[in-house]
């Protein structure tokens, strides 16, 4: 594929600038089919994205419908017949600026006075659509074969929510026809399993207005998912030595200059009072619970043999994300998550850590997220020293001991530059969501820098005070996200181990609804999670509402079943186990539901 740099110098395309290149072709085609449309519109910025592209566009009042959007696609297709050439031209600032006025293009005014006084302005020009470009870009329109509009939102201008809030059209370019339906398809799909959208039809949680954005409230299928992740955590956790503790949603900031987070996460933190006023008391709702569990140590004198001090709480917590951030229950402003900190001695430092991975993977594996993981070796910056604590030595420490630990845990990472805690390095165990964006799932952080804050001395073997290290760590993370990744992973049909109703009972007739009773209240006994469908719809209304519903197993009962004391079982991949006795049922269950299995 050629290419044009606004040099004029035509080149072919290396393999990984050719989508950038398409997609930034793309962007400009676009927003000459959108000038067509409509001659008022007035552009903005338009860059080509990891998925496609955007534009941002003042139409005025004009508001786009779906209809307008596939006029807009094709006339872009018209543009691409015409087969315009796409020529570059540059101009020193003062003539950039006489040249877009001209044009009637204020956003692209603007834009000029950002940049720096000696830049060199380029153009692009195709047919009478002029755009203010760096290129490079395809040499002639109808180089752009395979696009698509895929949809519009709103964006302030400069992503600044004191200005005006401009169209943003979205659309995706590949170079194969077979491309785009290939990506086009994995969209769907994500879509269908997006939880944002899915969690909600299945009543797993809800938002409210009035409540505001980043505060979802769980319903109770939602509820009682978390809640059976959490005593599971608990339970098993205890089994590995931590101990309970419950602590605070919020503090002084007294406590909060102590560790650190006053000086580098303050920003991030939901302030109760004027943080400025040092007269008044100021309190702060908690982003994490390290500097509260660190109370626990300090409740007493310690010695080496206290050490490893296991602590782990079911901890809610608060963080002030920016609205733009926000989505769904991936990224919210109060969670809840599965917090813990180790004390320890300096030579307890590796298997502890280890330990610690060996846990979370335990939990990830059985949830069955971990094999779409991938590992992140979080590290500090040492040009943007003023956003951590500690020195060039403590840190090079640190993350060299770090290093040797996952090198010897045969740990396969990346590197993550100014992506530590401002106490310390981490490996974050990251994972992707249905649409491709990557957040961080669970972390395990070493911090050999709050103890000392803390005055967090014991008396070690010798009778000398020493400092320990602390491991901050989760096991399964944030519950919010943690069920928002479930419910993509399994497109809301959760394991039944951890389903919300594990059986629903379906009867065919009214003479059927004693011994449903009779067989819901057996289950229920034995804590299945259990339900009975008696209405008077018809059977293969009631089987296709509990398939919508994602629940497991259905239990249908008809006369012969009351008669041979059976339970006709249907799974809900539509597999018929037949009539079984009650007996072989619950031995199933117990299967599947004690070994947590994925199905």
């Amino acid at each position: 594929m050629k290419i044009i740099y606004k040099d004029g110098t035509v080149a072919e395309a290396e393999v990984q600038e050719e989508l950038e290149v398409l997609r930034h072709s793309a962007a400009h085609i676009m927003a000459q089919a959108v000038k067509r449309l409509y001659p008022h519109a007035d552009f903005g910025y338009g860059p080509a994205t990891e998925k496609g592209f955007y534009y941002d566009i003042d139409l005025g009042d004009t508001k786009l419908t779906d209809d307008d959007l596939a006029a807009i696609e094709a006339e872009m297709k018209k543009i691409t017949k015409e087969n315009l050439p796409i020529r570059p031209y540059v101009m020193n600032r003062e003539d950039a600026v006489a040249h877009m006025q001209e044009l009637g293009e204020k956003y692209k005014v603007e834009h000029i006075g950002d940049l720096p006084e000696d830049a060199e302005i380029s153009f692009f020009k195709q047919g009478d659509y002029v755009d203010m470009c760096t290129g490079p870009h395809l040499c002639y329109t109808k180089a752009l074969k395979a696009f698509k509009i895929t949809g519009q939102s709103g964006a302030y201008w400069k992503n600044d929510k004191n200005n005006k809030m401009l169209t943003r059209i979205y659309g995706t370019a590949f170079k194969t026809q077979d491309e785009l339906d290939a990506y086009l398809k994995m969209v769907e799909e994500a879509e269908r399993r997006d939880h944002n959208k899915l969690g909600r039809e299945l009543n797993f949680f809800t938002t409210v207005d009035a409540i505001g954005q980043g505060l979802p409230i769980l319903l109770p299928k939602g509820s009682r998912v978390v809640q059976l992740l959490q005593r599971w955590v608990e339970d098993i956790e205890q089994e590995h030595g931590y101990l309970l503790t419950k602590t605070p949603l919020m503090a002084k900031r007294d406590l909060y200059r102590i560790s650190g987070h006053w000086d580098h996460y303050r920003d991030g933190m939901f302030i109760l009072g004027d943080a400025d006023d040092e007269e008044k008391e100021c309190l702060a709702m908690r982003p994490m619970t390290c500097p509260f569990q660190y109370q626990v140590f300090l409740n007493g004198a310690r010695s080496y043999r206290d050490l490893p001090m296991r602590l782990g709480e079911t901890s809610t917590l608060f963080r002030n994300e920016d609205s733009g951030e926000m989505h769904g229950l991936i990224r919210v402003r109060q969670f809840t998550i599965s917090e813990g900190h180790l004390v320890l001695r300096p030579d307890q430092l590796e298997q502890e850590f280890a330990d610690c991975l060996s846990l979370c993977k335990y939990f990830l594996g059985t949830v069955g997220l971990l094999e779409d993981c991938t590992f992140r070796f979080s590290q500090w910056d040492p040009n943007n020293t003023d956003k951590y604590e500690g020195t060039a030595q403590q840190w090079n420490d640190a993350q060299a001991v770090m290093a040797k630990i996952l090198q010897n845990l045969g740990v396969e990472y990346e590197i993550g530059i100014d992506e530590a805690a401002f106490y310390g390095p981490k490996l974050d165990i990251q994972y992707k969501n249905v649409f491709g964006k990557e957040d961080t799932i669970v972390t395990i952080q070493i911090d050999m820098l709050l103890a000392e804050k803390f005055g967090m001395y014991y008396t070690d073997a010798d009778g000398q005070k020493k400092l320990p290290y602390i491991i901050h760590r989760t096991s399964l993370g944030c519950y919010e996200r943690t069920l928002a990744y479930l419910i993509e992973k399994y497109a809301g049909a959760l394991p039944t181990w951890m389903s919300p109703e594990q059986v629903r009972i379906l009867t065919i007739t009214d003479r059927a609804n004693d011994y449903a009773e009779e067989i819901r209240s057996a289950l229920a006994a034995k804590k299945y999670r259990v339900s009975v469908d008696d209405s008077q719809n018809t059977l293969k209304y009631k089987i296709r509402n509990a398939q919508l519903e994602k629940v497991p197993y259905m239990i249908i009962l008809g006369d012969k079943d009351i008669e041979n004391k059976t339970v006709s079982v249907r799974h809900r991949s539509g597999e018929d186990l037949g009539a079984i006795s009650m007996d072989e049922f619950q031995s199933i269950l117990a299967d599947v539901v004690d070994n947590k299995l994925k199905k």
